[in-house]
């Protein structure tokens, strides 16, 4: 028997603002701030052609599911690709996407931990992280009104710091803030130029980059909960990727500009090292009671995006329906209680590994990332012309340059297979693969006697 509208259904609280500040809550997290130390280490100051290139791609993945909304109305990502490939794929894609955002999430409070040892040294991380993810869980048990207005303010914080990062970094720079010694544009060209391990090693970098962009495809998951999607998610989509690539772009070339490359070391955010090197008192404080909020945002739009991707699949009848129920604050509060076994045991892994820990996690949503945006962007290049009515937005150089995006994206999935630096990450990615599709091809040959 059907659950109640009120037992599973979500409250349509989440504003404009709410959604373009929880979908750059969910980009702007350790991919930046702890991530491109690793970054800038494969591709030195050039790695920036990475972001602008990743950025781009973006762009027209972004377009597509703006699209697609305008399209079909009160549905979200998962939607256009069942619309699309049918149940199998969506269910498979679905599942994918709550992994992606589970491991996003445990990424995000290890390293909240991580930064929070900036003080507290002696404090185990595991520690730290388990008080992180307490404090992420209680967040999002808020009603959506409450929790999209935290989230606001959370990224808020963060966006704010980036922009005084950026302006401060520059006077350090150019010479215009006195300090102990003015770079100019003089790192840029030493320790082997913009280009130190050749133009080949900007692709080296791309599965971080990608990492560092994935969450953008958040606004898919909002759709459900926002008034007027159809008409708020191409004014979002246009406003939010100039400032997304403003945000990673211009940071990584004011930390290469005031650092050089070779000197970045991976232990802490260059943020953290860049203020700190400068001299400035009490500035690297600031930065890192900044970027413990930024994760802590990141990890906090990470649990909206696994616990609505669960909560719609079991509303649609692709998890178990337990999982469609929502409290009173119209919070689905069943995917909150998997969100929350899996982020507190996630926590855990700071006892283990913690030396590689970052490099081996990062990979895993990195490769999903890839995976998922091919399949809106695939989803939209089959959907376009049976669309019931015409869009009034579209891509545009249709059906070019969607097909150039998931041939593009395509090639860079196959690349990662291959790469043995993240072997054993991509294999984890794969056996997840693998056993979902299996899982699918078991779960509808089932329905499908049941139809027979």
């Amino acid at each position: 028997m059907a659950q109640t509208q009120t037992e599973e259904s979500l409250q349509k609280k989440l504003k404009p603002r709410h959604i373009t500040f929880m979908a750059m809550g969910g980009v702007i997290g350790t991919g930046i701030f702890k991530g491109s130390a690793g970054t800038i280490g494969l591709a030195g100051p050039g790695v920036i052609v990475t972001y602008i290139f990743a950025g781009l791609l973006l762009l027209v993945v972004m377009a597509a599911m703006a699209e697609m909304a305008t399209v079909y109305k009160n549905r979200n990502m998962k939607d256009f690709v069942q619309e699309a490939f049918g149940s199998r794929v969506s269910f498979i894609m679905g599942w994918m996407y709550c992994f992606l955002w589970l491991s996003v999430c445990v990424i995000e409070v290890i390293a909240a931990g991580s930064f929070l040892q900036y003080w507290f040294a002696d404090v185990p991380l595991w520690v730290l992280s388990l008080a992180c993810a307490a404090f992420i869980i209680l967040v999002n048990l808020l009603s959506v009104g409450v929790f999209g207005e935290f989230e606001f303010w959370l990224a808020g914080i963060k966006i704010a710091m980036i922009i005084i990062f950026i302006v401060l970094g520059a006077g350090l720079i150019f010479g215009i803030i006195p300090s102990d010694n003015t770079p100019y544009l003089q790192n840029y060209t030493q320790a082997g130029g913009f280009f130190p391990n050749g133009w080949t090693s900007i692709f080296s970098a791309l599965l971080v980059v990608m990492f560092s962009y994935g969450g953008s495809e958040l606004i898919g998951l909002t759709l459900t909960e926002t008034e007027n999607a159809e008409k708020v998610m191409p004014k979002i989509v246009g406003n939010f990727m100039f400032r997304i690539i403003l945000f990673f772009t211009l940071p990584i070339l004011i930390i290469c500009g005031l650092i050089p490359w070779n000197e970045i070391g991976p232990e802490s955010s260059p943020f953290v090292q860049v203020l700190a090197s400068t001299g400035l008192p009490g500035a690297a404080h600031i930065m890192n009671f900044i970027l413990v909020t930024a994760v802590l945002s990141a990890a906090n739009s990470g649990i909206y995006g696994a616990s609505r991707m669960m909560h719609s699949m079991a509303v649609g009848g692709e998890a178990p329906k337990a999982l469609a129920k929502t409290n009173r604050n119209g919070s689905p509060i069943n995917t909150l209680l998997v969100c929350t076994v899996v982020l507190l045991g996630g926590s855990m892994l700071g006892l283990f590994a913690q030396d590689q820990l970052f490099k081996v996690l990062l990979a895993v949503p990195g490769f999903v990332v890839i995976l998922v945006w091919i399949c809106i962007a695939a989803s939209q290049l089959k959907l376009r012309n049976k669309y019931p009515v015409q869009p009034t937005f579209k891509v545009w150089g249709f059906p070019y340059i969607t097909g150039v995006v998931v041939l593009i994206l395509s090639v860079i999935a196959v690349m990662f297979v291959f790469d043995e630096g993240n072997r054993f990450s991509i294999s984890i990615c794969l056996a997840v693969l693998a056993l979902l599709t299996i899982w699918s091809l078991i779960r509808f040959r089932k329905m499908n006697r049941k139809s027979a």
